[in-house]
């Protein structure tokens, strides 16, 4: 008799590691971190799963996700929105660390997501300096938004913390210029990507580290992987309005900066903006499909390694 598959679900937190199997029913604990871990491969290569899946859950997970792909062990990270829906789904609602780690191997066995080697540690190191650039411009924000609200000793303080957090911004984009330098690969990426009107290097590094599919899927594929594709909401007679939904939030936000820019100064997407403007759309509804149209041009210019052309651009049947 063939030997029966086990599905391996992981609930992540800062101190501990749920490990749950499928179909088995039984749910073991192992500590986040090298000396747990290193029981958890121990115990794992016994089983030899057919996949091991993981919640992202910012961070904690990495050691564990590392460890396991270097080892050989297929494993595959999973977005928490869909456990959560897929858990719903079964009727799953209570939640502990227990029931989550059974949830996700359930989810393994139903879905059997592709398992997805981990970034190496160039890449790994400059997905970590584009969040940390997140974070600063956050808490620039937030201290600018605190200094219309203080006193002078008070603004005095803020004003030296902004000074610094600045610095700090200053530093990250000159060490994520620099990696991508170092790289041929991402340096032919980035000239590409840059040669668009409206695309600056917050975009292209945010492409470069979170969006490595870029070029290797169609128009549709690509707009939909990160949340530009509209959706259709439509139940029996009802034909309701198509909206945007899901997709890689990092990745459309920096693309919606680059977007308003290039309403301005790229002249295929200006053209294209006035013309739903004029047809009466919404400014929103025009910016989203702006970033949609501007999405599958840097899509289009990656897979062929052309850069950017108006003229080619406008024959173009990615257009």
């Amino acid at each position: 008799m063939a030997k029966e598959k086990v599905y391996v679900g992981i609930d992540v937190s800062k101190e501990q590691l749920d490990v749950a199997l499928y179909p088995q029913n039984t749910c073991r604990k192992f500590s986040n971190d090298d000396n747990g871990i290193g029981d958890l491969i121990i115990y794992l290569k016994d089983l030899t799963p057919a996949i091991v899946v993981l919640e992202a859950t910012g961070g904690y997970e990495m050691p564990a996700v590392a460890t396991l792909s270097t080892t050989g062990i297929p494993v595959t990270l999973a977005n928490p929105r869909q456990i959560r829906d897929f858990a719903k789904a079964t009727g799953r609602l209570a939640k502990t660390d227990g029931i989550d780690a059974r949830v996700i191997a359930h989810f393994a066995a139903a879905i059997q997501p592709s398992p997805k080697s981990i970034p190496d540690d160039q890449a790994q190191e400059f997905k970590e300096l584009l969040m940390r650039r997140r974070q600063v411009i956050e808490m620039i924000t937030a201290e600018k938004n605190r200094l219309d609200k203080g006193g002078t000793a008070v603004k005095n303080l803020i004003e030296t913390h902004i000074q610094w957090l600045q610095q700090q911004l200053d530093d990250i984009n000159h060490r994520l210029d620099r990696t991508v330098k170092q790289s041929p690969l991402w340096r032919e990426k980035d000239t590409l990507l840059r040669s668009v009107p409206g695309v600056g290097p917050v975009l292209s590094a945010t492409l470069l580290a979170d969006l490595p599919e870029l070029g290797m899927l169609n128009r549709h594929k690509i707009a939909a992987l990160v949340g530009v594709a509209p959706f259709n909401r439509d139940s029996g007679m009802m034909r309701g309005k198509r909206t945007v939904w899901g997709g890689r939030s990092k990745v459309r936000a920096a693309l919606y900066m680059s977007t308003l820019v290039a309403t301005r100064y790229n002249p295929v997407i200006r053209t294209f903006y006035l013309r739903l403007c004029s047809y009466g759309k919404s400014k929103k509804s025009a910016i989203t499909a702006c970033m949609r149209k501007l999405l599958i041009i840097l899509n289009a210019i990656v897979r062929t390694g052309l850069p950017w052309s108006y003229t080619s651009l406008q024959n173009s049947p990615e257009n």
